[in-house]
């Protein structure tokens, strides 16, 4: 259904990259997990390595869901596109950008 707006809408944006500088907005989609029903969103510098973002901000989050094992091999994608993320690459070079969601499947 389409939106009429009875007036125009000039507020500048409060997620925009600019404001964030060298960090970004990443989101994380467990797939298919009851537990969490929706992506979680986390900070984090686009040149954090992989290794970093999920042991330091991930694992601890989805750590709430009695069920998660943070050695289990998940399949990962971003944007619906797969990748295999190593530990040591940046997000930036992952192709994780500012306010992306990353798919992970158990």
């Amino acid at each position: 259904m389409p939106v009429k707006a009875i007036g125009d809408y000039k507020f500048p944006s409060k997620s925009a990259q600019e404001l964030y500088g060298d960090d970004q907005l990443v989101h994380v989609w467990w797939k298919g997990n009851l537990w969490f029903c929706a992506a979680a969103c986390f900070r984090a510098p686009k040149a954090m390595s992989w290794g970093d973002f999920w042991n330091a901000l991930v694992v601890p989050f989805m750590s709430g869901d009695p069920d998660f094992d943070p050695n289990h091999a998940f399949s990962f994608d971003v944007g619906g596109q797969p990748i295999t993320p190593d530990p040591s690459a940046s997000l930036e070079s992952l192709g994780v950008f500012h306010k992306c969601v990353i798919g992970m499947t158990a």
